[in-house]
């Protein structure tokens, strides 16, 4: 990070909310995540999360209909690990005064915080925590407190036993907003050891049949202390999270504070020396940035088993769902930066092929798979369907997502143990649910009765991105699968495949159905979408946004309204499908009438607009981007972090302002566009085994070549050949 310490504190963010500080100063490693509550009057029995520890729930219909899921799955909150009790020596309790500073150190990994707490006399000591989570032996969480007295002189009583909450009532509870998540009560906790130095707590599943144990041990002081504080003193405790069987041949006496800390530092330091992203000339942004690449590494399942929910592991908003805000927003960061975790997250989807084979049966599929719309283990679990089992564009966006990481990593291995299958798999779901007709005296393939990204409109005929989607999830299949018959024929022949189901396959994708708006000349986003009236969104106060909490969904669906990019989505995403001329008609249409009530929207308006060329109007949509969460734009932070959104801020840099695209040739293109704000910016892309460094001014691009072989490269359409630096005239 150029020898330039970049810390997050307070006066970064805009709302001092506790839940808003407890999702944004949250520490994590893709396996657990621990908020940043209060550790004083904070929940006792809340505030930890392990990634793909949930709990099952039953959804009820009012009318119940074939094959519609029938159960929710919640990640469990479990036991917070920094919570403390503190005592004087009368037994009366200290209690949060004031949050003085916290600071979370981006370079390593580290959060520090200082509090000043006061017991019912008025007396006051301050409390100052250190806190960092392991990132190689990913069980372990380290904390150490430090008490100083200000007016209190008496002995300090430390408590950090344990308090267990015997409230195991059967269900869930329910909530209004769909944003949010149930409280799971069908869990029991218990003790199974406790003694001076190490308590052990178990915590149990009713329905999943899960469990993870907590082991927490204090490697000087006892788990119950009490000292005079005179100049003050340190404890550390260290804890060990295991889920089932795993991370059982670890020892906690094996780990330290120290070692803790020292893994974490060597994790962020990999990290930044793959993918750094700096901003010369804006400390708000670059800070901005480099906490939301930080918080996206935190929160990524490293084991192939694992994925990043929509919150990570800062809050259990969405119960802790993956969505296809994965493949869509936040796997590129890791194609271009760390290829092992892009791998590991699309692994990930071919362990849940089964339950996608599943669904695709239960509507009516023989051949093929329907991969989850939200879910934890992989089974679908949305009750409401147009919005979710409706938008089966989640089967391209998965395909996309292994073309780019394919393109990206000639890695065979994968692509012969796990990516053609979903390749294929997924092609068979197209072949079967779409349909030939007869458009303009033209045989089409079709797709009906489909949402695509913008759920504001929905089960709807040929949306245009889902349709674009399918088209590229067909030619995938067509020409890896030509690939392995030639290279790997037992792969091919254990799937069960043949050429000839391949050129069914490209067949299909060359004669599919692009709806297209003759009086404004640009990509219709479906069949019906321009016969509806405009939102009145004249006469809808900002009281009412976003939509979704404040309208009927059949209200919604009746007009020309989009929650977020749809059509132009597909245009980022395809960008060699477009005129200028056809995406600037199209891009000035959609804007009008989208309301961005979903986070995922405004990076990809920003990073169109910078391909464009609308530099300024890009980095209005950036500025509000990068700093979503930091200033709380959805109003909903404390629910956890949006992950999509940190990963869209990537876009936008590397995608819009640099302009790095792949060219249909598997060259990288960079277009660069440097906003005025902005003095030059540098970022660092791994691409076909080789690390590149590219800085951006406002005179001229300059692209070094860290390692790997010479390649080809495109910098402003001019092919050069990178051997080790090339500097070209912006």
């Amino acid at each position: 990070m150029h020898n330039r310490k970049l810390i997050l504190s307070l006066k970064d963010i805009n709302s001092n909310k506790k839940g808003n500080i407890a999702a944004i100063f949250s520490l994590s490693n893709g396996y657990m995540g621990i908020q940043a509550s209060d550790p004083i009057t904070g929940a006792n029995d809340v505030g930890t999360l392990v990634n793909g520890f949930f709990e099952y729930s039953p959804i009820t219909y009012g009318e119940p209909a074939a094959f519609y899921p029938k159960n929710n799955q919640t990640i469990v909150s479990l036991p917070s690990l920094r919570k403390i009790r503190l005592l004087d020596e009368n037994n009366h309790s200290f209690n949060f005064s004031e949050l003085k500073n916290i600071s979370l150190d981006l370079s390593n990994g580290q959060l520090t915080e200082v509090y000043e707490v006061s017991n019912q006399g008025g007396e006051k000591i301050e409390m100052t925590v250190a806190s960092a989570i392991d990132q190689k032996k990913l069980a372990f969480y380290g904390i150490k407190f430090s008490f100083k007295p200000i007016s209190y002189q008496g002995k300090l009583v430390v408590d950090k036993h344990y308090k267990i909450e015997r409230k195991n009532n059967d269900g869930v509870g329910e909530v209004e907003d769909p944003r949010k998540t149930r409280l799971v009560k069908s869990i029991s906790k218990h003790i199974i050891s406790s003694d001076d130095f190490r308590e052990v707590i178990k915590i149990e599943t009713k329905e999943s049949q899960q469990s993870v144990t907590i082991e927490g041990y204090s490697t000087s002081e006892k788990m119950l202390t009490k000292r005079a504080l005179k100049t003050g003193f340190d404890i550390t405790y260290i804890y060990k999270v295991s889920e089932g069987v795993k991370n059982k041949g670890v020892s906690i006496e094996q780990n330290s504070f120290d070692k803790i800390k020292e893994h974490s530092h060597k994790f962020w330091e990999d990290v930044w020396n793959q993918s750094e992203v700096t901003v010369s000339g804006n400390d708000e942004i670059n800070l901005a940035l480099h906490f939301n690449i930080f918080q996206l590494n935190q929160a990524t399942g490293r084991d192939g088993k694992t994925n990043i929910a929509a919150k990570g592991l800062t809050g259990s908003g969405y119960e802790g769902h993956t969505f296809w805000d994965t493949e869509m927003y936040m796997l590129p960061y890791f194609i271009y930066t760390n290829p092992e975790f892009a791998r590991n997250l699309l692994i990930y989807r071919y362990h849940t092929l089964t339950f996608a084979r599943k669904r695709a049966k239960e509507l009516g599929i023989k051949h093929g798979a329907l991969f989850a719309w939200r879910s934890i283990n992989g089974e679908e679990t949305s009750a409401y369907y147009p919005a979710s089992t409706a938008a089966y564009h989640i089967n391209g966006d998965i395909a996309y997502a292994i073309g780019k990481y394919y393109e990206a990593t000639d890695d065979d291995d994968f692509m012969e143990k796990y990516g053609f299958e979903i390749l294929l798999e997924t092609a068979r779901f197209w072949r079967e649910f779409g349909s030939w007709t007869e458009k303009g005296g033209k045989k089409q393939f079709e797709f009906l009765t489909v949402t695509g990204p913008d759920e504001y409109t929905a089960m709807v005929d040929n949306n245009y991105f889902t349709n674009r989607m399918a088209e590229n999830n067909l030619k995938l299949a067509y020409t890896v699968g030509l690939r392995l018959a030639k290279s790997n024929q037992k792969v091919f022949d254990r799937l069960n495949s043949s050429e000839s189901e391949l050129r069914e396959f490209h067949h299909i994708a060359d004669n599919i159905y692009f709806p297209m708006n003759a009086q404004y000349q640009i990509n219709a986003q479906d069949d019906s979408f321009f016969s509806k009236p405009v939102w009145p969104f004249n006469k809808t106060p900002k009281t009412k946004y976003p939509l979704l909490l404040h309208y009927h969904p059949l209200n919604i669906y009746r007009y020309q309204v989009n929650k977020q990019a749809d059509t132009i989505l597909a245009d980022f995403l395809f960008p060699e499908t477009i005129t200028d001329s056809q995406l600037r008609r199209e891009f000035e249409y959609y804007e009008t009438i989208t309301t961005h009530d979903s986070s995922l929207s405004r990076s990809i308006f920003s990073a169109v607009a910078a391909r464009m060329g609308k530099v300024n109007h890009a980095y209005r949509y950036f500025t509000d981007t990068v700093r979503l969460d930091l200033t709380d734009l959805q109003g909903n932070t404390e629910d956890g972090l949006h992950l999509a959104n940190l990963g869209g801020s990537w876009l936008d840099v590397v995608q819009g302002f640099a302009g790095m695209q792949v060219s249909s040739q598997g060259l990288l293109k960079i277009i660069p566009h440097l906003p005025a704000e902005w003095d030059s910016f540098q970022i660092r892309l791994a691409f076909k085994k080789r690390l590149l460094d590219i800085v951006i001014d406002k005179s001229q691009t300059q692209i070094v070549l860290l390692s790997g072989d010479p390649m080809e490269i495109v910098i402003n359409q001019s092919q050069q050949t990178l051997t080790k630096i090339i500097k070209i005239n912006n």
